[in-house]
């Protein structure tokens, strides 16, 4: 039986167009607006402070996790370049205790992750129970880079579409709930981002000369996005696009979904009846 990966609230109108969970189905990515903000309030100073709110309950509720024992999170952050993968992490977890939290920057395959199949080395770095682990990039690099750059055969990216399934699938039924966040932000807004990593000195170094070319290769990327999406938004790990040329309004939709997911485990403390009425000497 597949553990449900989502309960269902008031959020559900906001999300219409924006979560795939049909497998094998196509998804529009074009259809989605990366300006669009369903989930805010139309005033970004009460929309920040609404995060800062939310940030607060998942440090509570990820401390329900950790004690409780029974549920893993695999939060994952795929987008393109600048679509706010680190200011995520900062503005949603960062107040949640290190002791619980993980993060984990994926980047091109060494050696010797090469010598074994593309998710050895993700199942190395699966939560544990109790524990929230971030995938800052994922498992997913591997059905969109080498898709665009012509590495991958129809047959072999099938093959990987449904590994991911079968894998993800094999986490759900052993306690780890995953939620999939694909960061949609336009060409537009991603050249504004980039000119200003240019232009301050203090995020220069966060400026590559092979993002210009990933840049050239926008349309095809978009197209990748889509065709990963329509191939592994299950049942099981739906996905969510998340418009995102607002940072705030990301930061928002991002943080009442990840505490919905925590509020749907019903998560508790455990207690020990032999511990009442204990006296500490």
């Amino acid at each position: 039986m597949h553990m449900a990966a989502y309960d269902a609230d008031d959020t559900t109108p906001l999300l219409s167009g924006l979560r795939h969970a049909a497998a094998g189905t196509p998804f529009d990515l074009s259809a989605v607006d990366p300006a669009a903000t369903p989930f805010g309030s139309g005033d970004k100073q009460r929309d920040k402070a609404a995060v800062e709110a939310l940030a607060l309950e998942l440090d509570e509720l990820q401390n329900r996790l950790f004690a409780d024992r029974r549920y893993a999170i695999l939060v994952v952050l795929q987008g393109t370049d600048t679509s706010g993968k680190d200011g995520t992490l900062r503005s949603v977890f960062g107040r949640m205790s290190p002791l619980g939290v993980r993060t984990v920057g994926w980047r091109a395959p060494s050696e010797e992750e090469r010598a074994h199949d593309v998710l050895w080395r993700i199942h190395a770095q699966a939560p544990r129970r109790g524990e929230i682990v971030v995938f800052n990039r994922s498992h997913y690099e591997d059905v969109l880079v080498p898709l665009v750059n012509g590495h991958l055969t129809e047959q072999t990216l099938a093959r990987r579409y449904a590994h991911i399934n079968d894998f993800e699938r094999m986490l759900c039924e052993s306690g780890t709930v995953i939620v999939k966040f694909m960061l949609h932000i336009s060409r537009e807004e991603q050249r504004k981002r980039l000119q200003e990593r240019v232009d301050n000195p203090d995020k220069r170094w966060k400026f590559q000369p092979e993002d210009l070319h990933v840049r050239n290769q926008w349309g095809a990327y978009q197209q990748a996005y889509a065709r990963a999406i329509g191939a592994t938004g299950t049942d099981w790990a739906p996905w969510t696009v998340v418009p995102a040329d607002s940072k705030t309004h990301r930061n928002l939709m991002i943080a009442r979904l990840l505490r919905q997911v925590l509020q749907g485990l019903d998560l508790r403390y455990p207690d020990d009846p032999a511990l009442a009425g204990l006296k500490v000497q």
